[in-house]
Order: structure tokens, then C-alpha cells, then sequence
């Protein structure tokens, strides 16, 4: 597949190691208008780097937009005649609908969004996709990109943002619990490297309990607490410091947050 990433920052840049490193191209065309940023990628083989959004634009059958929202609108019109029946046109622009890239470039494309997470950069992303009526049909086609790079979830456009806060914005609220339960492993005498280590295995080895055997998070908790243990005292205390609500009262504020964001854009 000839892929081309269109604004290549942070997340731009998780994409495309998840797809070079799963051998998931046959051509990867990156563009930025400051390439000193994508230096490191100029030794790999079959990737472009280049200014020209245009040029990048042309030469590609699936186009990934990873810009920041404020400058997607112009980008789609300077493309937007450049556009044709083979494209597959992907956009992770946060609340950014459908509806809002067909009033730039015409409804007769294939468009789909997609809201994956940085962790896309080694392969265990959760991707959101939604699309047009025009891209049902291709929608297979993004599957396979993302599935490469992590798991996939279509959705209905009007999940989009929430979607966006449980796994994008959810990214930082997981990192912050791992560090959390690293400061309380230093606390009880573990060194910094081992206190992380600790946390970060604990925290993968909990979400791939669920994801093999399916159960409610509940069941595997019941299998390690006991009465009267610690396991349900450290709960106990937690909950009643507020853990879990303080947990959604993040992602609904959140939520609120990039629904403003989409408000002040329509």
C-alpha cells in the first residue's frame, strides 16, 4: 500500500513507526513543514519526506490526515481537486465530523475517521472508525492498517468523541495511575526502576486477563480479594478517597472539553 501521512507530528510519528516496524507498506510518503523533526526516519527504506502536501497527495492510495484541526481545512482545499476515486482519505482530526470534510471536498470520496492512540507506535493501539456512505464499502481497508497496529472498533460517528476521550485522552489517564501505583511501590521500598517495572507489568497483565478471557473486571477482583485481606482494604480505602469517581469525573470533563472544541469549530 502506497500511505501517505499528512502532517507528521506526534502522533503522525506513532503511525508511521507502527507501520513500518509491522511491515504493513509498500511506500510511506511523510510530510511536515519542518523535516528536521522526521530525520530519524530517513533511513528506512521506501519513505519519503517532503513538504509538498500536494506532490504527497498524488502519489498515494490511502492519505492519513494527522494535522492539528486548525490547519486540516486549509490542507483539504489546497488538495481537495487533487482527490480522486482511488483515495482513501483517513482523518484522525479531533472533532472534526464527516460532514465538515465533504463541505470542503465534495461527497462523492471515501472518507473515514479514525481516533487511534500513541500506543499505535508499538502495535497495541485501540482505533475508533467511523465513515461516510461513500466508504462502507472500503472501511475493510483501514481495518487492516489499524488491526496491524493494535485492535479496531467501528462505531457510529456520533461516539466519535467519546471514543476520543476513553482512548486517545485515556492514553494519559492510564499513565498517571501506573505512576501513582509506582510512587506508593517507592514508598514501600522499592528502588525507582523496579517500583515502574512493577507497576507497568501488573497494569499490562490486568488489561490481558480481560482481553482473554473476556470477564467483567468484578470477577477477576473477586479472585483476589479475600475477607478480611489486604487486597479489599486497599480497595475499601481507595474508594472511599474517591479512585473511581474521581476516574469519570475526568472523562466526563474531558468529554466536555472536546465538545466545546467541536462547538467552536462548526
Amino acid at each position: 500500500m502506497k500511505i501517505t501521512i499528512v502532517g507528521t507530528g506526534n502522533l503522525g510519528k506513532s503511525i508511521a513507526k507502527g507501520l513500518i516496524e509491522n511491515n504493513l507498506i509498500t511506500e510511506l510518503t511523510l510530510t511536515r513543514r519542518n523535516l528536521q523533526g522526521l530525520a530519524h526516519f530517513e533511513s528506512y527504506k521506501n519513505v519519503v519526506l517532503t513538504s509538498d502536501n500536494q506532490s504527497a497527495v498524488q502519489s498515494a492510495d490511502i492519505i492519513i490526515f494527522a494535522l492539528q484541526p486548525a490547519a486540516f481545512e486549509e490542507v483539504l482545499r489546497e488538495c481537495a481537486s487533487l482527490f480522486t476515486e482511488r483515495h482513501i482519505l483517513i482523518s484522525t482530526i479531533t472533532g472534526f465530523a464527516i460532514s465538515k470534510i465533504e463541505g470542503v471536498i465534495g461527497s462523492g470520496h471515501t472518507v473515514i475517521r479514525a481516533m487511534p492512540n500513541t500506543a499505535i507506535s508499538v502495535g497495541k493501539s485501540i482505533t475508533c472508525l467511523c465513515t461516510n456512505a461513500k466508504g462502507e464499502k472500503r472501511i475493510p481497508v483501514a481495518e487492516a492498517i489499524f488491526e496491524g497496529l493494535g485492535h479496531t472498533l467501528i462505531i457510529p460517528e456520533k461516539q466519535m468523541q467519546a471514543a476520543t476521550v476513553i482512548c486517545a485522552s485515556g492514553i494519559a489517564f492510564w499513565m498517571r495511575l501506573i505512576r501513582a501505583s509506582t510512587q506508593a511501590a517507592i514508598q514501600l521500598g522499592f528502588d525507582a526502576e523496579e517500583a515502574q517495572e512493577l507497576s507497568m507489568y501488573t497494569c499490562e497483565g490486568a488489561a490481558q486477563l480481560l482481553i482473554s478471557n473476556g470477564h467483567h473486571p468484578e470477577r477477576e477482583i473477586d479472585r483476589v480479594t479475600t475477607p478480611m485481606g489486604c487486597t479489599i482494604e486497599g480497595l475499601n480505602e481507595m474508594e472511599y478517597k474517591g479512585l473511581s469517581s474521581a476516574l469519570i469525573k475526568g472523562m466526563l470533563a474531558s468529554f466536555q472539553k472536546i465538545s466545546s472544541i467541536k462547538e467552536d469549530q462548526v
